[in-house]
């Protein structure tokens, strides 16, 4: 009776983590599909400092300068362009 309930709370402990709904940058985050930029409830927010830095080292390698007000969804957007052009992230 206890291995029944191990695997049931397994099960649904699984389906949490790849919740529809949560916002996932960059690679892909345990087989969850990636949403559109556009589509992130957070998008319209300024970028992260994290974004923000490793634009600054993609911008640089690709002998391009981005605007410090972007949003994460520009961000993002961005940071995959440039990810393309310089080789960057693939894997």
């Amino acid at each position: 009776m206890t291995e029944s309930n191990t695997s049931s709370n397994t099960s649904s402990e699984s389906s949490a983590d790849s919740a529809p709904g949560s916002d996932v940058i960059g690679a892909d985050a345990g087989g969850t599909t990636e949403k559109d930029p556009q589509d992130w409830v957070t998008g319209d927010e300024p970028m992260t400092g994290a974004q923000r830095s490793y634009l600054d080292t993609l911008a640089r390698d690709a002998g391009e300068t981005l605007s410090a007000d972007l949003t994460k969804a520009e961000a993002s957007e961005h940071i995959e362009r440039l990810q393309e052009q310089t080789g960057r992230g693939s894997d």
